[in-house]
């Protein structure tokens, strides 16, 4: 059955495009199609992709982050192989999962690694955008409250809940009324987060301890004084470590990296799930757990269907050994700061270049208008007259062209290009594209230039779309 599917599979390459175009999402084919993107990737293996002509790819985005240990991580793959043909008595419901405990006690090893540490309680579900709305339901009903706080250029995710959350206005448009009672305030400002606090209304303040979208890091002594806000006001203090948790700045958590800061909840997902098998966690304290659960006949009052399933268990118990056993974590703070100081370093001769940021292994460059070079600055104006917040894929394009380097912008309309290398990449392939980062930059130096056009034309071809 297995060899049938297989070579009917290998039949079926080439097919994907055409298929997706047709069945699934056709402007998203156009755009890969138009940026050049369309590669037919047929394998993946560690930190590389391969193309049906065998060409290797270093990947550089790891599915937003999810695959931290790489593509098909042998040690992950193994263990849900051995977890298959056990033939387990998976999600039977009215029971526990011996899995999941033991997921739940790994997980909480580290989120409360110190005696009196409190944050001991795990809930299992399928995506980050699941887990942020289990925090909202958890920290509503443990607080009797309904305001929630958010930061501007916040993402949480794009469910109803998650995206009422979303710091960027682009995802929210066209989609109606979303959830009340939701609030922005600015990213490290303490001023604006404790007038928002003042009414004690508020159920809870959810903050990146590093923004996505844009790399920016919380400011030291930023997330203490926020859980003293939060503690004087009765809100609690949501950390969404969807994407900077499980190792990828270089601690277990990102907010470890500030000693005094335990959130009340911590919402998990992406790397741990080894890139195999979707999961997500809400980690939070056994007081929060207890007011949800709080009575037999409400002990499943906040559920989903495939939560804690055995093969999602699996790979999350075999990813969370793997980064002990490997030194991951410490490969992603020592990697990390060399491959922040070497962009640093390169991007000062790119006027273009503004701010790097990032903490370990998730970074990025953060572009901007010239300040001194008036035919710079001229390029740079006539590019955002066609289309605003395009000046990135002048980077991200030569880099897969050039240099079979797989990037992405941050996001929609911003100038920053983010980085989520593998974390067991090597001190080899951060050169290789240390080497290529360098070459691409200077090529946007080159007024008129190759690079100029071919962003002049995707501009060009998007106000077109646009006005369409």
């Amino acid at each position: 059955m297995s060899t049938d599917f297989l070579k009917w599979l290998d039949e079926q390459q080439g097919r994907t495009y055409e298929l997706h175009a047709r069945h699934i999402n056709p402007i998203f084919v156009k755009m890969l199609q138009t940026i050049g993107f369309d590669k037919q990737f047929v394998r993946g293996q560690g930190c590389y992709l391969y193309d049906a002509g065998g060409n290797r790819y270093l990947d550089m985005l790891t599915g937003w982050g999810v695959f931290a240990l790489g593509r098909n991580h042998p040690k992950v793959r193994s263990v849900l192989e051995a977890v298959l043909s056990r033939e387990l008595p998976n999600l039977v419901r009215m029971d526990c999962s011996l899995l999941a405990g033991l997921v739940a006690e790994k997980l909480t090893s580290r989120t409360a690694p110190h005696k009196g540490q409190s944050l001991t309680r795990v809930f299992f579900c399928n995506s980050g955008a699941e887990s942020v709305e289990a925090a909202i339901k958890f920290a509503r009903c443990f607080t009797a409250k309904q305001r929630i706080l958010y930061c501007d250029h916040a993402f949480h995710g794009l469910t109803v809940g998650s995206l009422s959350l979303n710091g960027a206005g682009f995802f929210r448009e066209r989609f109606g009324d979303l959830m009340p009672w939701t609030e922005s305030v600015p990213f490290n400002d303490l001023a604006a987060l404790e007038r928002a606090l003042a009414r004690k209304d508020v159920a809870a303040f959810f903050v990146e301890t590093v923004q996505g979208k844009s790399c920016d890091v919380a400011c030291d002594g930023y997330l203490e004084e926020a859980q003293k806000l939060c503690r004087r006001a009765g809100a609690l203090l949501v950390a969404d470590e969807v994407q900077c948790g499980i190792g990828r700045t270089g601690r277990w958590f990102a907010y470890q990296h500030w000693p005094n800061v335990e959130p009340d909840i911590v919402c998990v997902a992406k790397a741990l799930s080894g890139g195999y098998v979707p999961v997500g966690a809400v980690v939070t304290t056994p007081g929060i757990m207890d007011a949800v659960f709080n009575t037999m006949e409400r002990c499943v009052i906040h559920s989903n269907t495939f939560g804690q399933n055995d093969l999602a268990m699996a790979a999350a118990l075999a990813t969370l050994t793997v980064m002990e056993e490997d030194g991951i974590v410490e490969n992603a703070e020592t990697l990390g700061t060399y491959a922040i100081r070497q962009l640093e370093n390169i991007t000062r001769d790119c006027p273009f270049a503004g701010e790097v940021r990032g903490k370990g292994l998730m970074f990025g460059i953060d572009f901007k208008r010239p300040e001194n070079s008036l035919k710079l600055q001229a390029a740079w104006d006539a590019l955002h007259a066609l289309n605003f917040a395009i000046f990135g894929q002048m980077v991200i394009v030569p880099l897969m062209q050039e240099h079979r380097i797989l990037a992405q912008v941050a996001g929609y309309h911003t100038e920053v290009i983010k980085f989520l290398p593998p974390l067991n990449i090597t001190k080899q392939d951060l050169d290789w594209f240390l080497s290529a980062m360098q070459q691409v930059l200077q090529n946007t130096l080159r007024v008129p230039g190759a690079a100029w056009d071919t962003v002049m034309s995707l501009a060009k071809g998007a106000s077109r779309a646009y006005l369409r």
